[in-house]
């Protein structure tokens, strides 16, 4: 039997490395990496905390679903 919050995390840690990829993708193409990770926030609906730092890689940041 699987817990509900076992398939959520699974699907959250999916959604997470999908992001992750897309992030790295547009910074590629030359977008700075705080309008990367915006536009691909908001794609998601998703909220980014504007206070963090830019250095970080998206798989150590917290993100937070918009309500």
């Amino acid at each position: 039997m699987v817990l509900v919050d076992d398939i959520i995390a699974a699907i959250e840690a999916a959604r997470d490395k999908v992001m992750a990829d897309e992030i790295k993708a547009l910074v590629k193409l030359g977008l700075p990496r705080n309008m990367a990770r915006q536009t691909v926030a908001t794609r998601f609906h998703i909220k980014v905390d504007e206070e963090e730092g830019g250095g970080a890689d998206f798989e150590n940041r917290q993100w937070q679903d918009i309500n």
